[in-house]
């Protein structure tokens, strides 16, 4: 992604031989939960997290996760992981009948809390990362990580606007609904969420 920061996560792989990226997954994350700033989230992706700076970390630090993009409040984009390449951000998870989603997904991490509005500044990266993979890949659907993992994950959480998302990317609702709804893909509408050369 042209403009974003890089930094390497060893937390990825190769994905499945003939795989293709059908999905956008979008997570919520702060660290610690609702403190936004620092380097707790690179660190966790790099597998260089204290377990001892904060109390929160010490249950986390052995996590092995990573994502492609984290959006910080500010809208500036990290890109963690070659969108060509696994990142480990969704665990147990499917979609549209389909398990393990991190082999055909892209996965972007906004800094939040489930329950604190998301900045302007968040809509207009997402929007932006979301079309460049658009025209890079045959892009299906762009879904919320609870949307893939229902029961055990809830990010991004009931503050995300996805009509909002909708709108800068052109596709908004008539309805009147705040969730879901469609993006366009290479050739038809699917599903929105509920609720450079890295890419």
């Amino acid at each position: 992604m042209s403009g974003a920061t890089r930094i390497l996560s060893p937390n990825q792989d190769a994905r499945p031989a003939r795989a293709k990226i059908t999905l956008i997954v979008v997570h919520g994350i702060s660290l610690p939960p609702g403190k936004f700033g620092g380097d707790a989230v690179a660190q966790l992706f790099t597998n260089a997290l204290d377990p001892n700076a904060n109390p929160y970390f010490a249950g986390i630090a052995h996590l092995r996760v990573s994502s492609h993009f984290f959006i910080r409040r500010d809208g500036t984009p990290v890109q963690f992981v070659p969108c060509r390449r696994r990142a480990w951000h969704a665990g147990v998870s499917s979609w549209r009948g389909r398990p393990s989603c991190n082999d055909f997904s892209v996965g972007i991490e906004l800094e939040g809390t489930d329950h604190l509005a998301y900045t302007t500044a968040q809509y207009a990266m997402l929007a932006r990362v979301a079309q460049a993979l658009r025209e890079r890949y045959p892009i299906r659907d762009m879904v919320g990580h609870s949307d893939i993992a229902p029961g055990r994950k809830t990010d991004p959480g009931a503050a995300f606007d996805w009509a909002r998302l909708g709108r800068r990317l052109g596709v908004p609702r008539t309805d009147g609904r705040a969730d879901p709804l469609p993006i366009r893909g290479q050739d038809k509408p699917e599903a929105m969420g509920r609720g450079g050369p890295l890419l």
